[in-house]
Order: C-alpha cells, then sequence, then structure tokens
C-alpha cells in the first residue's frame, strides 16, 4: 500500500496558525477615558441614640459608623414628603457645608404599637420614650465629609442642629 500524502495548502495551515495566537493573545480592556467620573459606589452605616433631657431638649449620640462598598437595592425616595415637628432632618454634607442629600426621620422617641385588647380587637397605642437608639443606612455621596442631624422643632419649623458626625 502507498501512503498517501496530505496535500494543505500554505494559506491553511497560516490562517490556522494565526487563529491559534489570537486565541492565547492576552484580553486586554480598552479604556480611553482614565479620569473615572463616578468611583466605586459606597454605603454608609451609622448607628446613634438619641435621648430626651430633663429640659424637654434631645441630645443625639454616635454609636459608631461603618463605609462599605455596595449598591442600596432598594433605594426609594422617602415616602414622606413634609417632616412634621419631632422629626430628624439629616444632611450629607460636603467640606464646605453645603448640602449633597436630605432625608427626613421619623421621630425615633414616638414608637406605634398595635396590641390585642381585652374584647380580642387591635388597639393602636403611641409611647413617648425617653432614649432610644436609630439607624440610618445611606449611599454615600461622593464628595460627602459630614453627615449632620437635625431636629424639626415646633415653632415655625425651625431646623436645630444636634450631631454632625465628620466621615473620613
Amino acid at each position: 500500500m502507498e501512503k498517501q500524502k496530505l496535500n494543505i495548502p500554505k494559506t491553511t495551515i497560516a490562517f490556522f496558525f494565526f487563529m491559534m495566537l489570537l486565541g492565547c493573545a492576552s484580553k486586554q480592556s480598552l479604556s480611553t477615558n482614565t479620569n473615572e467620573i463616578e468611583k466605586t459606589p459606597k454605603i454608609i452605616f451609622l448607628n446613634y441614640t438619641i435621648k430626651k433631657t430633663s429640659n424637654g431638649n434631645r441630645t443625639v449620640s454616635l454609636i459608631n459608623k461603618i463605609v462599605t462598598k455596595g449598591k442600596l437595592k432598594n433605594h426609594h425616595k422617602n415616602s414622606k414628603k413634609e417632616p412634621i415637628s419631632g422629626d430628624l432632618m439629616c444632611y450629607q454634607l460636603d467640606k464646605k457645608s453645603n448640602i449633597l442629600q436630605s432625608i427626613i426621620i421619623k421621630n425615633p422617641l414616638k414608637k406605634t404599637v398595635e396590641s390585642l385588647n381585652d374584647s380580642k380587637s387591635f388597639q393602636t397605642s403611641h409611647i413617648e420614650l425617653k432614649h432610644a437608639p436609630f439607624s440610618l443606612r445611606l449611599k454615600l455621596e461622593p464628595q460627602t465629609k459630614y453627615i449632620s442631624i437635625n431636629e424639626i422643632a415646633q415653632v415655625k419649623k425651625e431646623i436645630n442642629p444636634l450631631i454632625k458626625t465628620k466621615i473620613n
């Protein structure tokens, strides 16, 4: 028996060799913009405690803060349109104390509780607390340097500063 010679044109061999080289080439992403406009999104977790003093004023203390990378899944605008007396306003401030973002925090010292009464029907009770912890979870704006918690006062809807937390 005679051996058959493979008759493959040189262009076919060159094509396969070229394709193999392309398959081994490094996969580098092309980026023309070296200055990224948006950095990695961050979330800040803030835990505070609020106390009502004997003269009726409020004090707020920071328990802890945690800044981490990530996005908020359900980041909806607060459904409450207007703050009422006793509510708190939270502001994200830049280095010149300009407001970047604001949210309303429902009064943490007022709790609404539903319970069963003697006739086995639900009743709503409003409880006024002397102190309470509260937590915030916010999308941290890139320029934020401070988080400010302010009280909405009864008189002319004035805003009284309670605490200003520095963000590193």
